[in-house]
């Protein structure tokens, strides 16, 4: 029963001459207008140069089948076409339909000789591909004429092949129906392998990830943006279902969305104006780790120019670390006008471009000699990439990616090829001595690319012996939430329905000492966390306005944050002399003043003993300063004072013993020397104990910082 409806199916197909090669689906009522136009546009055709574009990259790309099997002939290999693109909506059109025609390429070809279109005198070889990509597109239209703008430039091979096609369009529905029946598929997508149509499902349910331009916009504002627009936040990434997002588990500043939302979410305001940037959670999460490396006034490194949107998130996440981004291989004057355009847009201020590719850089360049960290995303295989038209405009990768992954996988010898690329790169990476840590990431599914790179790398031994060597840390985000996502100290994902594929490891030099560890390098790695904002923000004098405080930018703070930490600490010691001195001063005049009142014969219902500096209490030699009520005493007219001095009792000192209590900050090996310096911020708070196993008592950030630190 169901191959007649099948038949009765295509044979309406065929008289209407449309048959399409994906299942016509309703649209969804809440569709906006917007995503229905551009939904008729791109149905109605594409520009003339689109077509060329894709023809070039199908020609490059296309399977070659053997001599005697060989019926469709295409023009000869040669030298990688040069490729001109109007915008980056044209680029992605001329990527997809050479894609497209690529995995349909058995098909196109049968329905080309099926119907006699093909062979044709009146087209050469060199006009194959222009003749199937632009098959593809005819059929895709259900065989409709395209609408041609007035501004599109005529190119004559286009219109020749176009023309030549359209006459033919009734022969060429009714191939693509015999074609269905004989391999008894409802959707021509049934044709494909099964590894091809599992990709392509996989592409279209991965869930968008974009990033929050916090320069731009905070977090609070976009979630009250999207809730006016009628989003609902959910808690997982299975939970969502059309106008919903999440925040994601690794990276706070990171959202996802469904997919079926991906033309709305790009028309919205928050994304025209950069608020939101649309990126694969891949890229953030190498972002992220490199971060977390970085102390106050750290550079770091970029190595390949890759994404720009990658190097902005780059710079947002280090603005108030006074950190600047160096970027490797921006090679043309043109590309780097582009980039500080794209940048300037995106109020990205903390970026140098450097013309030379990072391998030519020598490791004690001077320029690069506060740069602590780099950033590794190496040219890889690509085949963990959720959107493979997406990897290949964003990181400049080949087009050669889309055979691989039609083929579903990747040739011996251009691995090979990849993974002396990438170990080299690393290797150099770890050259620079004053560099503390390496992130390396790759969108790549082999071990040659990444688990054994990084362990040939560590083996190499290149750091030589005057330097800490490498050792693999875990990601400074979270993996404990995801126990498959963490492999040893590897971060790695595979390709799925919810997330693409990703491979991250974190080479870090083993840390020295405690005791080599000063006051201030915690107090930088304090301030880059942000803990000490509080503190190093200025208190406005008196007469001036309290103003708002605004994010810290590169171009508004003067001074930095070292001299503000050295400052501090100077600032504290100065406090603490003073307060001992005072202290000294008042304890000397009690004993005065009690000597005198007992040689006076004045005598008292108890006697008062005169006090000693060893018989105070310790806490009285750092006392705060007087509060408002205190200050308020020291104002009283004298007969006050006198009623007060009638009714005042001193009270003899005593000592009260408590048993040990374990010390955690001197128990884990810090220097005398390091703990003295830090004794202004240990002091006038009780030490953390712990109570049922929980450390109780670390009542400020900067407490809690030195403890997670020193333990």
């Amino acid at each position: 029963m169901s191959e007649p409806n099948n038949n009765l199916f295509l044979h309406e197909d065929v008289i209407n001459g449309t048959s399409d090669l994906s299942e016509v689906k309703k649209p969804d009522e809440k569709e906006s207008v917007v995503k229905r136009t551009m939904t008729l546009i791109e149905k109605n055709g594409c520009h003339d140069t689109v077509y060329m574009n894709a023809a070039k990259i199908f020609q490059g790309i296309h399977t070659e089948k053997a001599k005697d099997r060989m019926l469709v002939r295409y023009a000869g290999d040669s030298a990688p076409p040069s490729l001109t693109f109007k915008d980056v909506c044209s680029q992605r059109l001329s990527y997809e339909l050479a894609f497209n025609a690529l995995k349909y390429q058995d098909l196109l070809e049968e329905m080309l000789l099926d119907s006699c279109v093909y062979p044709c005198h009146s087209i050469p070889d060199e006009l194959t591909s222009l003749l199937v990509v632009m098959l593809y597109d005819l059929q895709d239209r259900k065989f409709q004429a395209r609408e041609i703008s007035d501004e599109d430039e005529p190119v004559a091979d286009v219109r020749k092949i176009e023309h030549y096609l359209y006459s033919f369009k009734t022969k060429l529905a009714a191939a693509l129906a015999r074609y269905r029946i004989k391999h008894d598929a409802p959707s021509v997508e049934y044709v494909l392998p099964e590894t091809i149509r599992k990709q392509h499902q996989r592409a279209s349910a991965l869930p968008l990830c974009v990033w929050i331009n916090t320069f731009k916009i905070s977090l609070e504002d976009v979630f009250r943006d999207l809730k006016e627009k009628g989003f609902t936040k959910v808690e997982s990434v299975s939970d969502l279902d059309h106008y919903t997002y999440g925040v994601d588990q690794h990276c706070g500043d990171v959202l996802f969305f469904p997919s079926s939302l991906k033309e709305e979410l790009l028309n919205l305001d928050l994304f025209a104006d950069s608020k939101l940037l649309l990126q694969d959670k891949s890229r953030s999460l190498a972002v992220h780790a490199a971060q977390a490396q970085l102390n106050s006034g750290d550079d770091i490194i970029v190595a390949h120019v890759g994404s720009h949107l990658t190097i902005a998130h780059l710079s947002v996440l280090t603005n108030h670390s006074m950190s600047t981004i160096f970027v490797c291989g921006v090679k043309s004057s043109e590309k780097e006008a582009e980039l500080r355009n794209l940048f300037s847009h995106m109020e990205c201020t903390n970026i140098q471009l450097l013309h030379e590719d990072f391998t030519e850089i020598g490791p004690t360049d001077p320029k690069l000699q506060k740069a602590k960290v780099i950033l590794l995303l190496p040219q890889c295989s690509g085949l963990g990439a959720g959107d493979p038209i997406d990897f290949i405009l964003n990181e400049h990768g080949d087009a050669e990616l889309l055979k691989d992954l039609f083929r579903g996988t990747v040739a011996e010898d251009k691995l090979s090829v990849l993974a002396e690329r990438q170990l080299n790169e690393l290797i150099h990476a770890m050259k620079f001595k004053e560099v503390q840590a390496i992130v390396y990431c790759t969108c790549s599914v082999y071990p040659e690319e990444n688990e054994r790179v990084v362990k040939k790398a560590l083996e190499s031994g290149v750091e030589g012996d005057k330097v800490q060597p490498y050792r693999l840390i875990p990601p400074g985000f979270d993996t404990c939430s995801d126990s498959n996502a963490s492999t040893e100290t590897f971060f790695k994902t595979e390709p799925s329905e919810i997330s693409s594929g990703c491979f991250l490891a974190v080479l870090a030099r083993e840390k020295e000492s405690s005791e080599h560890l000063s006051a201030e390098d915690i107090l930088g790695q304090a301030a880059a966390k942000g803990l000490l904002d509080d503190i190093l923000l200025e208190k406005p004098k008196k007469g001036e306005k309290k103003q708002k405080v605004k994010q810290p930018t590169r171009n508004i703070v003067a001074g930095g944050v070292q001299p503000k930490i050295a400052e501090l600490l100077h600032r504290q010691t100065v406090s603490n002399i003073k307060a001992e001195v005072a202290v000294s001063k008042a304890v000397s005049n009690v004993q005065q003043k009690s000597v005198s009142q007992t040689k006076s014969g004045v005598q008292l219902k108890k006697s008062i003993c005169p006090i000693s500096a060893r018989a105070l209490p310790q806490v009285l030699k750092h006392t705060h300063p007087l509060s408002p009520v205190g200050k308020a005493y020291g104002r009283q007219t004298p007969a006050r004072k006198a009623r007060a001095e009638h009714r005042r009792v001193v009270l003899k000192p005593a000592k009260i013993m408590f048993p040990p209590v374990a010390m955690p900050y001197v128990t884990y090996g810090i220097s005398n020397s390091a703990l003295s310096s830090l004794q202004p911020f240990l002091q006038w708070h009780p030490l953390p104990v712990k109570a049922n196993g929980i450390v109780v008592g670390l009542t400020t950030p900067m407490q809690k910082y030195l403890y997670a630190t020193l333990r």
